[in-house]
């Protein structure tokens, strides 16, 4: 019965490069042999890690806040980035975590991984948790990162999502992980 959905890749082009993501077109071949032309983004597999740092009063998130130029505002995130060539999904969230926070990780576990939006775009999104985080050292920013380093109690960021600067979807994702993790380690 499945067969009946899976559509066939007859070719492929790029049509826009840059050095963040390229715009593709994919040719492809309906079940009942159709030909339809998409737009696929093309760009590569990001980690978001989501730094827990317990204190005196409590479980706090390790977050960045930066300027998102498609929102045109500032967003209240967790790190994380594009992998880098050959890296693999933990190696670059702890390379992440360690240059926008400057933190680092004793422990990191994978929480899962997703694809941003299927209909348009061809990457996964990782998501890891790390615990037992080393005190801050100076972050490693890119040229063109701006960021500061915020730490909020777990339930301000919980409360806060869907609502600025709490407003990146992917965050509302990692939260979902964080509390199956939370319910599953029963803590």
């Amino acid at each position: 019965m499945k067969d009946k959905l899976i559509w066939t890749e007859e070719d492929r082009r790029t049509v826009y490069s840059c050095p963040i993501f390229s715009v593709g077109e994919r040719i492809c071949r309906s079940p009942d042999n159709t030909l339809k032309t998409y737009t696929v983004l093309d760009t590569s597999d990001w980690a978001l890690i989501i730094p827990v740092l317990e204190t005196e009063h409590g479980r706090d998130f390790v977050m960045v806040r930066q300027w998102r130029p498609g929102y045109g505002d500032l967003s209240l995130e967790f790190p994380g980035g594009v992998f880098e060539k050959g890296e693999d999904s933990a190696a670059a969230a702890l390379r992440e975590l360690r240059e926008e926070t400057g933190y680092r990780a004793e422990k990191i576990e994978k929480l899962g991984d997703f694809n941003p939006n299927p209909a348009i775009m061809s990457n996964r999104v990782h998501f890891f948790i790390a615990r037992d985080l080393k005190p801050p050292q100076s972050q490693e920013l890119d040229d063109d990162e701006y960021m500061e380093v915020e730490t909020l109690p777990w339930n301000e960021v919980f409360n806060g999502m869907g609502k600025p600067p709490y407003i990146h979807a992917l965050m509302a994702t990692a939260m979902t992980l964080y509390l199956k993790w939370v319910v599953g380690n029963k803590e």
